[in-house]
Parts: C-alpha cells; sequence; structure tokens
C-alpha cells in the first residue's frame, strides 16, 4: 500500500480529535522528510563528481607518454639573442663572436646547435603505436618516449597530418605495453567529467581534471572538431589525451585560448572521431587519403536565399567548379548543394568535413538545387591530398581590344568591361569575362558587404555577364520576377565568392 502523505486539512483533523497524537505525526513526517532530503543531496552528489579520481588515474597513466624531441638548428650570426639589436654592446659582442669562433675568412662561422622541445602522447596498442600533435615532433631529428615506469625509447615516425595536428609514432619494446582505447567523442554532452593528462611545462606526468565546455569548437583548420575543456591544459600538454569517466580517450589536448601563455581554463582537444579516422590511414598508408569533390564553395546567407528564391538559408552554395571531380560530373556555378549521399547538407563546414572523411574513389549522390529545382549527381570522390599538388594550367592570351571601355554607376558601384589591360592590372586569366569594379562608393551596401575598386563580377543572377547591358538586363529580369535583390559572383584575385546587393527604385 502506498503511504499516504500528511496534508494540512488531514492534520487539523488529527488535532481536534487526537491533540497528542497531531504532534506525533508531525514530528514523524517532519524526520522523514529531511532524511529524504539527505539521501536526495547525497545521490545528485555522488553523480555529479565522483569521491576520487585517483583509482581511473591509476589505471590509465601507464599508457600515457613524455615526448622529448632534439632538433639540429643552423647557428646564428651575430650576437642577436644576446644583447638588443642596436645595443651600445652590439659592437662589442660582434668582435668577441669573431675572435672566438672564425673560419679561415676571418668572418664569423656560428656552429650548429640543438634545439629540444617537450609534449605528450598516449600508447594506442600494445605493439608501440603512440599519438600526438604533429607540432610536438615537426622537424624533430631524435624523438624519445618517456614512459610512466621511467622506461624511455627511441620513436620512429609513421605519419603526420597537419590539417588536424596529429602524428602517429611507433617504438619498438620488449613486451607488450599497456594501452587505451579511443570513446566515442560524439557522445560527450557538455557538463560531462574529463581528465587531461601529460607533461605540462616539463614537470613529468601530471592530471588534471574538469568539464567538457563546449563541443564542435572550430579554431582555423579545415577539418577542426575541437572539444572545449576547462581542465587544466599547458604548454607541453600537446598531444596528450582527454579522457571520459570510463577511462577513454575522446581527445588529443591540442591547443589553448590564452593572453598570458598559460591555462586561463579554456582549452581545446581534437575530437576522438576525427583522430581514429587519421590515425587509420597513416597506419596503413603513411598519409591521409581524404576524399575530394572539387568546388568551392560559401555558405547561404538570407540575402543570398532571398536573392535565389530559397525557402531557407541552409546548404552550400558553389562559387566555382575547377577541373577536378564534380566538373566531370556536370555540377555547375551557382548550384547550392542540399545533400550530400543522403545527409542533408546545413552549411560549408559540414560538407567539407563530411567530403573528406568520404573514401577516395567513392561515388556519392549530390543533390543540388538549380534555377529553382532539384537535382541528384552522381559523383566519384577524388583525392584532396592529389588536389592540393596539382597545377593551374596556363591560358593562351587574347589579342588587345581596340575599343575604349565603358562604365556605368549603380547599386553603388562603379563598373567597366575587362579590357586586356585591366586583366593584366587585375591579375585575372586572359580568358575572364566580366565587369571591372572601379569605385565603390563608402556609404553603400556594397561597400559594407565587402566589395572594393579591383573586384571582377562575372556572374550576375546566376548568369555570365561582359558587358553592362547583360548587367543592367539581369537587373531587369530580378525585378521582373519580383526579386528585392541581385546576386553577384564577385572574383577577388581569383577567389570567387556570391554577394546580394538590394535593388533600387526604378
Amino acid at each position: 500500500m502506498q503511504p499516504r502523505a500528511v496534508t494540512q486539512q488531514h492534520a487539523k483533523v488529527l488535532s481536534r480529535t487526537h491533540p497528542q497524537r497531531s504532534a506525533t505525526v508531525w514530528r514523524a513526517a517532519l524526520t522523514g522528510l529531511i532524511a529524504l532530503t539527505l539521501v536526495v543531496l547525497q545521490t545528485v552528489t555522488a553523480q555529479a563528481k565522483p569521491e576520487s579520481l585517483a583509482p581511473l588515474a591509476e589505471k590509465i597513466s601507464p599508457s600515457v607518454v613524455n615526448i622529448t624531441t632534439s632538433t639540429l638548428v643552423e647557428g646564428r650570426t651575430g650576437p642577436r639573442g644576446i644583447v638588443p639589436e642596436g645595443s651600445p654592446f652590439e659592437d662589442f659582442f660582434r668582435e668577441f663572436q669573431d675572435r672566438n669562433r672564425g673560419d679561415e675568412d676571418g668572418e664569423s662561422a656560428p656552429a650548429p646547435r640543438r634545439s629540444s622541445a617537450l609534449g605528450s602522447g598516449f600508447v594506442i596498442s600494445e605493439d608501440g603505436y603512440v599519438v600526438t600533435n604533429n607540432h610536438v615532433i615537426e622537424g624533430a631529428d631524435e624523438i624519445t618516449i618517456e614512459f610512466f615506469s621511467g622506461q624511455e625509447l627511441t620513436a620512429t615516425v609513421i605519419g603526420t597530418d597537419p590539417n588536424t595536428d596529429i602524428a602517429l609514432l611507433k617504438v619498438e619494446a620488449a613486451a607488450p605495453l599497456p594501452f587505451v582505447s579511443f570513446g566515442d567523442s560524439d557522445a560527450s554532452r557538455v557538463g560531462d567529467w574529463v581528465i587531461a593528462m601529460g607533461n605540462p611545462l616539463g614537470q613529468g606526468f601530471s592530471v588534471s581534471a574538469g568539464i567538457v565546455s563546449a563541443r564542435n569548437r572550430a579554431l582555423s583548420g579545415t577539418y577542426d572538431d575541437y572539444i572545449q575543456t576547462d581542465a587544466a591544459i599547458n604548454r607541453g600538454n600537446s598531444g596528450g589525451p582527454l579522457f571520459n569517466m570510463d577511462g577513454q580517450v575522446i581527445g588529443v589536448n591540442t591547443a589553448i585560448l590564452s593572453p598570458n601563455g598559460g591555462s586561463i581554463g579554456i582549452g581545446f582537444s581534437m575530437a576522438a572521431n576525427v583522430v581514429t579516422r587519421v590515425v587509420d590511414q597513416l597506419k596503413e598508408f603513411g598519409e591521409t587519403r581524404r576524399g575530394w569533390l572539387g568546388v568551392r564553395i560559401q555558405d547561404v546567407t538570407q540575402d543570398v536565399a532571398d536573392a535565389m528564391g530559397l525557402a531557407s538559408a541552409t546548404g552550400a552554395l558553389i562559387t566555382d567548379v575547377p577541373e577536378g571531380p564534380a566538373m566531370e560530373a556536370g555540377l555547375e556555378t551557382g548550384d547550392v548543394i542540399m545533400s550530400f549521399d543522403g545527409v542533408d547538407v546545413a552549411d560549408t563546414r559540414g560538407l567539407v568535413r563530411q567530403v573528406g572523411n568520404s573514401p577516395v574513389g567513392a561515388t556519392v549522390r549530390v543533390t543540388v538545387m538549380r534555377e529553382g529545382k532539384t537535382q541528384t549527381i552522381a559523383v566519384v570522390l577524388g583525392r584532396r591530398e592529389d588536389a592540393n599538388g596539382a597545377e593551374t594550367p596556363e591560358v593562351e592570351a587574347e589579342p588587345e581590344s581596340p575599343e575604349a571601355p565603358e562604365t556605368s554607376s549603380l547599386m553603388g558601384l562603379t563598373v567597366t568591361p575587362l579590357t586586356d589591360a585591366l586583366r593584366e592590372e587585375l591579375g585575372a586569366a586572359a580568358d575572364a569575362t566580366g565587369l571591372a569594379v572601379s569605385e565603390v562608393l563608402e556609404d553603400s551596401e556594397a561597400f559594407e558587404k565587402g566589395l572594393r575598386a579591383g573586384d571582377i563580377i562575372t556572374e550576375a543572377g546566376q548568369q555570365q555577364i561582359a558587358t553592362i547591358a547583360d548587367l543592367n538586363e539581369r537587373i531587369e529580369a530580378a525585378r521582373d520576377a519580383g526579386r528585392k535583390s541581385l546576386l553577384l559572383l564577385v572574383r577577388r584575385a581569383g577567389d570567387p565568392r556570391f554577394v546580394a546587393l538590394t535593388l533600387e527604385d526604378e
């Protein structure tokens, strides 16, 4: 039977009939309420924070390593680093160096010196694979791994990925090594407890605790997916693991945000779900092999969506289609990629990550919005790393046009058709067509949205233009269609982007 709650009304009845019994019931109810409150508080406290992290730290510490690198660097010529430049003692120190370290010509011949750096890492397999940051071991001649037990081993580099700042090392040990496993970083929630381990400031093995402060942070890389944490991360922690409470690695400590170089509670760890894909490829190929679609893209802003007649500001707008997989498949400049391989595209960052995570050579279905209608196009993905080294083919020059260019001012812009002289001046391809911007009014919307003199407008209303008449025609077509803005494709130093400008009243 369920216990009955003692209400104020019941208490009044008991008070009238059994005064002594009423006081007893109230005391019992109050005692029960206090006991229940204490149980709830203890449960919440236990769930919010463990009594001690010592058992977990003892379990995972043997898999965390300190990394010391040694690099041979050329010696400096002159007294730089000893006295400030321009100091009255500069000549004195230069003469001193020349006397003590001269070559046969009597000139300064500084000897090479060794530079060392410290970092952290962790073992991911019993046969000696170690994960760390690329910037920890970049350019190193020698890499020494120090284990929690004090044992030291020399490591070799299996492969590196500067895009995610991940490096995979290998050591040869006489016995199986203690190691840790990766966890699902996508399952981590803001507020979850985490532990950072490493070698901060060269102080040796150290543990710090905190919570997940934020997820899906981007710093500066194309494939960034950082977990933000307030667990103390300092110099020397780079490459060390970020653990969840199950002892699984959910991130690789990589960077901090700090005005003074020390921890202020804003640290960043590359998410494990990114790291595992990189590590698997480095282990198998010694390099990364990311999918490549072959388009330049930008986010669809609300004004761009309005200019294109899109229902919402989502997707990735193609600004250029160079030679590559997308061109071969038939994707075009001005297409809006709405889904990739069955997954809706919210913005460019999401698309870039999804394409990069796709296997090279895979055939994927790309759904685009083109001229108000959706189309699904099959694209065979190339390899991003091959595309990075591709050279742009040269084009033949056209004869100069003898006609003097006309100019026109509209929407805060003064534009003129491209000539060979303008193409050369602006660094445009010899076969480029469009209108060159010669002036932008500083109080105009165009200036506010970043257009500047020297930009080249190659499309208006998703149609190529070569003359001022073409531009005026596109403006009238947009007005006739009831559009309030016109979408322009603008190139600056070869880099394209779409800009929507409000149409002026007639």
